[in-house]
């Protein structure tokens, strides 16, 4: 693989420009290299298999390679919401193996948000961290409808209002001013934070139990129990894959997750009176129930971080920095986050950025790890990536170590999903759907009534 363009924080995104990611120093493998576990990818994933891996068993040789710098990729450019969503549906987990499972599954998230935070605490990680929940708002006919079909469906499946609830205008009102109010949906399991505080924290952690990080290497090849990389072979019991978005960039793997970006924005920080006539007094993360995703929190020092779909898939899976600016998308999200909250009308917006995170043929993300081979992954969070990638990185490391865990008997874990059809089919579905999303929310904003097309694309997904 070619090195991508190394990049000075403050082009990358406003994240990391705030924290200082990636300005410091790199340690490159020094060469040849014989580690019990190597890691590919400094990611959440990653670092968070490494940290539990290094609790499990400190005698364990542990080494990431990273090809560019800690937290270079989504999870310093996410929109940071360390939250319980699990991309695959109640209903498509179940299909694949039980109701259980399912219930399981999601108690597994819930628990992994508190975890996170305690793990924050316990080390020490200043990341910006608070539990405030996450509002979705209803802002048409057809989102409201929708609000009160997905708040049943969590009661049908046994889950209970101090999990998720419907509000009433007034209630969402008091949370979230957002214009053309109908109602929302709120759960307090979801927290929100600062993504590249959290990935260099991480690190700082990691090589203080003992973790090897090696940045500006590229892996070339993921062989069985070795790493062919551009400063050196690294051989070890245990390879794990945990590239997630950049996945399609290793050999022969184009087609195991295809990298969609999304884009984000920013204002200057807000005065108190704004703050005041939008609420999020709790730093509650927030969002509408549009089928082409929105995404939002306010932040530490007093911004709105905005982010959303609807950039390109790039034919063949591509991957390139230029993808991460697309000014058409950037202005749509500006006029989307004044149109929510109308009295940031004349705010300066001080940064714009984008990034790819991974997407599985299947949406339902997979932990795996083939004691045989040696060969470990994880992936395929679908932008939901902040608390699933602790999840995953628990499971990873419980399964290597063969500890008596539950999290081992998840229904998420040992599985593969489909590998994504063969371009131009891919890159016409994908861009399809996106297309098809888009179309749908504006027919919903008008008529009020659900789309029947995005209904179709849906169920065509297993949702």
């Amino acid at each position: 693989m070619t090195p991508t363009h190394r990049s000075k924080p403050s082009a990358i995104s406003f994240w990391h420009e705030d924290a200082q990611l990636g300005s410091t120093p790199v340690s490159e493998l020094p060469g040849d290299t014989d580690l019990d576990v190597a890691i590919v990818g400094a990611g959440y994933t990653g670092l968070w298999t490494a940290y539990y891996l290094a609790k499990a068993d400190p005698t364990l040789r542990i080494g990431i390679v990273e090809q560019e710098f800690v937290g270079f990729g989504a999870s310093g450019r996410n929109g940071g919401w360390c939250s319980a969503i699990f991309p695959a549906s109640f209903r498509k987990i179940a299909s694949k193996s039980s109701h259980s499972d399912a219930v399981q599954m999601q108690r597994a998230m819930f628990s992994t948000v508190r975890e996170i935070g305690a793990v924050v605490a316990s080390e020490a990680i200043d990341c910006d961290f608070e539990q405030g929940g996450y509002v979705s708002t209803a802002r048409n006919a057809a989102q409201w409808a929708r609000a009160e079909r997905e708040v049943q469906s969590w009661r049908d499946w046994g889950f209970a209002a101090d999990d998720m609830q419907l509000l009433t205008r007034e209630e969402a009102g008091r949370r979230v001013a957002a214009s053309d109010l109908f109602g929302a949906t709120y759960t307090p399991h979801c927290a929100v934070l600062h993504p590249a505080k959290l990935a260099g924290g991480l690190a700082r952690v990691v090589r203080g139990l003992g973790v090897k990080i090696y940045e500006n290497t590229t892996v070339e090849e993921i062989g069985e129990r070795s790493l062919t990389t551009s400063h050196g072979v690294v051989h070890a019991d245990v390879i794990v894959r945990a590239t997630e978005g950049y996945t399609a960039n290793l050999p022969g793997a184009k087609r195991d997750l295809v990298p969609m970006y999304s884009l984000m924005v920013a204002t200057a920080p807000l005065s108190d009176e704004q703050w005041d006539e939008i609420g999020l007094k709790q730093r509650e993360t927030f969002s509408d129930k549009r089928h082409l995703r929105i995404y939002g929190q306010r932040t530490a020092d007093g911004r709105l971080a905005f982010g959303g779909r609807g950039a390109p898939y790039h034919f063949g899976s591509r991957i390139k920095p230029e993808y991460d600016n697309d000014e058409r998308v950037h202005a749509t999200l500006r006029s989307i986050l004044t149109e929510i909250f109308p009295v940031i009308d004349g705010v300066e917006f001080t940064h714009a950025w984008g990034g790819n995170l991974g997407i599985p043929r299947d949406w339902y993300p997979s932990v795996g790890y083939d004691r045989r081979t040696g060969l470990a992954h994880a992936g395929g969070y679908v932008g939901d990536g902040v608390a699933t990638a602790h999840l995953a990185g628990r499971t990873l490391a419980a399964e290597i170590t063969d500890l008596d865990d539950d999290l081992r008997a998840l229904p998420w874990a040992g599985r593969q999903s489909p590998k994504w059809e063969p371009e131009p089919l891919r890159w016409l579905g994908v861009n399809a759907g996106t297309m098809a999303f888009s179309i749908a929310d504006q027919t919903e904003s008008t008529s009020g009534k659900p789309s029947r097309l995005a209904s179709s694309f849906w169920r065509l997904l297993g949702h």
